[in-house]
């Protein structure tokens, strides 16, 4: 296992906060569903805003998404806004690729300025040490979905799928992408122990350097269990049932739900 890749430290000053979120889904399981859920993390993205130092959204925010050249999948402006919003006025916000929109290119950096990044991360925020990521993928097991990995994050298979018009790709795409274990979702209700695949990847990592906190996504249930002495691994869940949420506040990370 290769050391992590280090984020530049992350001040906190008095009275802010670092605020954490993954797995919207936006586009799941249809488009009504999908706008009263955009408006809600609007809304979140509002008050979260109020005393933020800094939001991460930790991947999956798209049930798909791919950018081609001259075109992005259509619908999720009011998220859109409200990010250009938030760093116009200067908040840092960062996003993480999920296995639902792991094809984001340059888009949201060169229109909003958030750095967007594809694997995990530690990070110094405050006093306490972060190893943050979506999640997918890391562990053992899951053979099968670490190959297909391999194949969607090649450069022939995102040339390939440009090379597709948008209504016929996107249309392939989202119908592929209701057939996730979201939509299915009798998985993500089950929690398994030890033989949960991120807390094992967290102990493994804890082996060689500690954290204070390891944050992710991915898994879809909220959960807070112990790595280790002094050391906690933290699963945002999702939005689509739990409308659940990290907040940091330079002495602990909380779970939250929003408006539920």
């Amino acid at each position: 296992m290769k050391p992590p890749r280090m984020l530049p430290d992350l001040a906190l000053p008095p009275g802010r906060r670092v605020y954490f979120a993954s797995d919207f889904h936006l586009g799941a399981p249809n488009a009504a569903a999908s706008l009263e859920r955009e408006r809600r993390i609007v809304r979140w993205l509002d008050e979260a805003a109020q005393d933020a130092a800094a939001i991460y959204l930790l991947g999956d925010i798209f049930d798909f998404w791919f950018e081609y050249k001259h075109a992005i999948p259509r619908g999720f402006i009011r998220l859109q806004g409200k990010l250009a919003e938030l760093t116009d006025a200067g908040l840092p916000v960062t996003i993480f690729t999920g296995n639902h929109d792991m094809w984001m290119f340059g888009y949201f950096t060169q229109e909003m300025g958030i750095p967007v990044l594809r694997q995990e991360v530690s990070q110094r925020i405050g006093n306490q040490l972060f190893h943050i990521g979506h999640g997918d993928g890391l562990g053992p097991k899951d053979y099968s979905y670490k190959a297909l990995k391999q194949v969607f994050t090649s450069s022939t298979a995102q040339w390939l799928f440009a090379r597709l018009h948008p209504n016929f790709g996107i249309g392939m795409a989202n119908k592929w992408s209701r057939h996730s274990r979201l939509q299915n979702g009798e998985a993500d209700a089950k929690y398994f122990g030890e033989e949960e695949w991120l807390l094992q990847y967290c102990r493994e990592v804890e082996t060689l350097t500690h954290h204070d906190y390891y944050v992710f996504g991915h898994r879809h249930l909220p959960l807070d269990i112990a790595v280790g002495p002094g050391s906690r691994y933290v699963n945002l869940g999702e939005w689509v049932n739990y409308c659940s949420y990290g907040v940091y506040d330079g002495n602990e990370l909380a779970l939250r739900h929003f408006e539920k």
